[in-house]
C-alpha cells in the first residue's frame, strides 16, 4: 500500500502511531515499525536520559524507520532536541506548541518534521513554514484534544494542503477509518488508541481491560472549557474533574487535580482515579495482539473497504 507517507518515510504501511505519554516507549515503536508502520518513542513527562536510553534500545530492536514525539511546552525541550537531534532519528511528531522555530534545527540534523495540528489556519502556517509532512488530529482521539471533529478537519483542511503529505488522526481504530481517511485524500493516518491494545505496549493490563470493556459512550471530555480538553474513560476522576469544572474552580486547582493522574492510569493501573486515555472509537477495541497481526488486520481491512467502494452505484 503506497501513498506520498510511506515513500516519505520509508515504510510498507501508510500508519504511524501515535505519540502517546507513558505508553510510548522503545519496545512499542520498534514493533509497530517492524510490522511495516512507523513506530513512535513520546518523549512528555519523560527525562533527557530517558529519552536517549529508549531511541537507542529501539535502533538495537529494529533497522526501520521510527520517530519521536514531541512536547514542545516540557520544561526540558531543549535538551529533548538536543539528543533528538544527536541520536538523528528519522523523524519528529511535534504538538503542544509552535513548531516553526524549531524545524531548521530538525532539518539540519537531517530529521523529518511533522507537527500535530488542529486547524486550517495552523495547518497553512506550517505548509509555508517547510514542514515535511503533517498530522490533522480531531477531537475523537484520546489525549488533548482540540475542537473539531475528524470529518470536520479532513474536509476543511485536506484541498487546501497541497506541498506536504497529511495525515489524519482522531477515532481511527480499525482499517474502515483507514480507508476513509485515504478516500477524503489524506496520505495516511496516524492510529493511538489501537496500539494500546498490543502484546508490546507497556500500558498497564488493568488499563487495556477497562478499553476492552468500554463501550461507545464511555469515554469523556475533561477541561473543554478551558480550552484544555482530555478524552478518556469515565470514572471517578473525569466525574470530580467535571464537577470542578462546571463550578468554576480556578485553572491551578483543576491541574493540580489532574496532575500524574496519566501515570497513575497508564503506569499504575488505577482506573478509578486515574486517567485512562484513549479515542472514542471503543466498541472496535476489543482484543490484545502482537503489532504484527494489529497491523496485518488493519490493512486488509483497508483494502477490503476500499475493494467494496467499487460496488456503489453512481
Amino acid at each position: 500500500m503506497k501513498t506520498k507517507i510511506t515513500e516519505l518515510l520509508g515504510i510498507k504501511y501508510p500508519i504511524i502511531q501515535g505519540g502517546m505519554a507513558w505508553t510510548s516507549d522503545a519496545n512499542l515503536a520498534a514493533a509497530v515499525s517492524n510490522a511495516g508502520g512507523a513506530g513512535i518513542i513520546a518523549t512528555g513527562g519523560r527525562t533527557v536520559e530517558w529519552t536517549r536510553d529508549e531511541i537507542r534500545k529501539a535502533k538495537d530492536l529494529t533497522a526501520k524507520p521510527f520517530g519521536v514525539n514531541i512536547m514542545l511546552m516540557a520544561p526540558n525541550i531543549a535538551e529533548i532536541i538536543d539528543i533528538v537531534c544527536e541520536e538523528k532519528v528519522a523523524f519528529v511528531t511535534l504538538g503542544a506548541g509552535n513548531p516553526v522555530p524549531h524545524i531548521e534545527k530538525f532539518h539540519a540534523a537531517e530529521i523529518k518534521v511533522i507537527p500535530v495540528v488542529p486547524s486550517v489556519k495552523l495547518a497553512k502556517r506550517v505548509e509555508e513554514a517547510g514542514v515535511d509532512a503533517m498530522v490533522i488530529e480531531g477531537m475523537e482521539g484520546g489525549g488533548h484534544i482540540g475542537q473539531q471533529t475528524t470529518m470536520a478537519l479532513m474536509t476543511n483542511v485536506l484541498p487546501l494542503i497541497k506541498k506536504v503529505s497529511v495525515l489524519v488522526a482522531g477515532g481511527i481504530s480499525d482499517g474502515r477509518g483507514i480507508a476513509a481517511a485515504l478516500m477524503m485524500g489524506a496520505d495516511g493516518v496516524q492510529m493511538g488508541s489501537r496500539f494500546i491494545l498490543t502484546d508490546e505496549c507497556p500500558t498497564h493490563p488493568k488499563a487495556k481491560e477497562a478499553i476492552i470493556k468500554a463501550t461507545d459512550t464511555d469515554s469523556a471530555v475533561t477541561g473543554f472549557s478551558r480550552n484544555n480538553a482530555v478524552r478518556c474513560l469515565k470514572n471517578e476522576f473525569t466525574k470530580e474533574y467535571l464537577e470542578k469544572e462546571c463550578s468554576g474552580a480556578p485553572q491551578q486547582e483543576l491541574n493540580d487535580f489532574a496532575t500524574g493522574t496519566n501515570r497513575l492510569g497508564a503506569v499504575e493501573g488505577d482506573i478509578v482515579h486515574g486517567a485512562v486515555l484513549v479515542g472514542q472509537s471503543l466498541n472496535v477495541l476489543n482484543d490484545i495482539l502482537p503489532c504484527a497481526e494489529v497491523m496485518e488486520r488493519l490493512i486488509a481491512e483497508a483494502r477490503e473497504t476500499l475493494a467494496n467502494a467499487k460496488n456503489i452505484v453512481l
